[in-house]
């Protein structure tokens, strides 16, 4: 649970656009923050990681303070996103893993029975002290910039775990989902407890808004989704909706691919639905509509195609625009990629357009 006396330590920046729009009010400008912000494209992120491997640069409070606000200085961005990874909790709790280079995540004993799910450890919060320590930096260095927290949800973190690193198909995943519910739904129960552990240590530490990342979510049919992920992200977002200090910290969720999956994710408690690029804005609002999962208008991030900033100026600026009058559609907007930042971005662009949407959204 989280700590009541960090909880009333909070920062009050309700009026900040980030905080107005994620909770379907109409700020001064549309807010912008990327995903993969802290990181990927920047030199000076490259400099200051040089060394250091992924999952203990997470670990080194310094050092994700520094990470995390390097966007805020560089790009004017109206949030930070905290510098951490999908897997942290996993490698905390004393799973073995390791980020390998141009493979990603990789598991040393993948699990793939109910006596494996048995013998997943739990995430205790003080595993993760040195994250909750970055925060406390963090607030401190941000000023008045939200800070969003950052976990990954439940079925991409069990994709790893069964799979033993990233997969094309999932199908040692998928395979145990169908074959064997009972140990599944184990397994994503397990795992739901762990991202919640994980993301209450963050709202206890301060951070203003949190993100749950489902990378591989879009593998997904709709009817598998409702039946063998969905209970669990539920679980995550009905945990952190318990107030804290008397504040409710909004809740963003995003996942890659999966625009028929928009309604039932919206009905796993989000309150923010960030949509990749292959859904305009606004059929994505009209989606959760019709899915009936909310009781007021829905709030949307995104969403405009990382490999557009490759394109010239003119081809960003006219695809922001599309965009925000897309985003208009919605009870709210956030302004964000489709994606991640990717790594050969030019730094420069990402500063245009966090200046090209404040200038045009403040006029309009």
């Amino acid at each position: 649970m989280t700590n009541p006396a960090s909880v009333s330590a909070r920062r009050d920046l309700g009026d900040t656009p980030l905080l107005v729009a994620a909770r379907g009010g109409t700020p001064d400008h549309t807010p912008v923050w990327f995903m993969r912000q802290a990181g990927r494209s920047l030199p000076e992120y490259r400099r200051v990681r040089e060394g250091t491997p992924m999952l203990q640069a997470c670990l080194t409070p310094e050092l994700v303070c520094e990470i995390t606000a390097q966007p805020v200085r560089r790009h004017g961005v109206d949030a930070a996103i905290l510098f951490s990874d999908i897997v942290l909790p996993l490698y905390a709790s004393g799973v073995g893993l390791d980020i390998v280079a141009g493979t990603g995540p990789v598991v040393a004993e993948p699990i793939r029975s109910a006596a494996d799910v048995t013998a997943l450890p739990q995430l205790a919060p003080e595993q993760v002290d040195p994250v909750a320590r970055a925060i406390g930096l963090l607030l401190e260095e941000l000023g008045r910039v939200p800070l969003i927290g950052f976990a990954g949800a439940p079925f991409t973190l069990a994709s790893y775990l069964v799979e033993g690193g990233p997969s094309r198909n999932h199908e040692r995943t998928k395979a145990l989902m169908h074959s064997d519910p009972d140990t599944w739904h184990a397994l994503l129960g397990r795992l739901a407890e762990m991202t919640l552990t994980f993301l209450r240590v963050q709202v206890a530490a301060g951070v203003d808004a949190v993100q749950l990342f489902d990378s591989w979510a879009g593998a997904l049919s709709l009817r598998d989704y409702r039946e063998f992920v969905q209970p669990h992200t539920r679980r995550i977002f009905d945990g952190l909706a318990e107030t804290t200090g008397g504040q409710a910290v909004p809740r963003i969720h995003f996942g890659v691919g999966t625009g028929e999956l928009l309604g039932a994710m919206s009905s796993a408690g989000a309150d923010v639905l960030g949509v990749d690029w292959r859904v305009p804005l606004d059929v994505a609002a009209q989606r959760v509509r019709d899915s009936a999962s909310g009781s007021g208008e829905p709030v949307i991030q995104g969403n405009l195609d990382p490999a557009v900033l490759f394109a010239g100026r003119e081809a960003v600026e006219r695809e922001s625009r599309r965009i925000l009058a897309e985003g208009r559609a919605a009870g709210g907007h956030i302004f964000n990629l489709g994606h991640g930042v990717l790594p050969d971005t030019d730094p420069d662009v990402l500063t245009r357009v966090v200046e090209f949407v404040h200038s045009v959204s403040s006029q309009s």
